[in-house]
């Protein structure tokens, strides 16, 4: 048994699961916009399921896809996080990021800024080699995120094999970041941030008598 992983950021905690998070997590499960990329919406058996699971993987290894609150109110939004897929895939074996968000919580890069956190969670604290990120081809809103988070498309489409031949969402992308891109990343940023930085002091260089 590894260390229980959990963390925050400016405004969200990401936190194991527990039995507060079920109820709002099944609802949300029944939203057909928030389960439109999906085969269905998920009963709330389904959804219950998932969650042990999730606690099963958060007690063998410290880590799974997070329950996230928003640090402001406690309200549970939805789940941010790293798993491995359960089913063989034409890349496996891969760690996966992914998230799913209440509705009313979209537009306000909630999953932005929570799977930034989770990048650093695997890289840093995990030290894995790379991560992967897949959903099917019309879902913009995923890859937008997957995008602003720095993967990248590897125009490696696939079929997945949850969802039945000929099906619309069959056709899936797969992005991938690595350690050394994320960590190339990340200094770009921090120097994007030095220089952009406020001077406070002089602001020419005519000398002071």
């Amino acid at each position: 048994m590894n260390a229980l992983i959990e963390h925050e950021t400016d405004r969200l905690r990401l936190l194991a699961w527990d039995d507060r998070h079920l109820a709002p997590f099944a609802a949300m499960n029944v939203d057909p916009q928030v389960m439109r990329y999906f085969l269905a919406p998920q009963s709330a058996e389904q959804s219950r399921a998932s969650v042990l699971a999730w606690k099963a993987q958060f007690a063998e290894q410290g880590w799974s896809n997070w329950a996230v609150e928003l640090k402001s109110s406690g309200e549970f939004i939805g789940f941010i996080g790293l798993s491995v897929p359960r089913r063989q895939l034409p890349f496996s074996p891969c760690v996966e990021i992914g998230w799913r968000l209440a509705r009313a919580f979209w537009g306000r890069g909630f999953a932005t800024e929570g799977a930034r956190a989770c990048l650093a969670v695997a890289f840093e604290q995990l030290a894995l080699d790379e991560v992967v990120s897949f959903t099917s081809l019309p879902n913009r809103r995923s890859r937008a995120v997957m995008e602003r988070i720095g993967l990248r498309d590897t125009g490696q489409d696939f079929e997945h094999p949850a969802l039945p031949p000929g099906h619309e969402l069959r056709p899936h992308c797969l992005y991938r970041l690595t350690r050394d891109e994320w960590k190339s990343s990340a200094a770009s940023r921090a120097a994007a941030h030095h220089a952009a930085a406020p001077c406070f002091g002089k602001v020419d260089d005519t000398p002071s008598t």
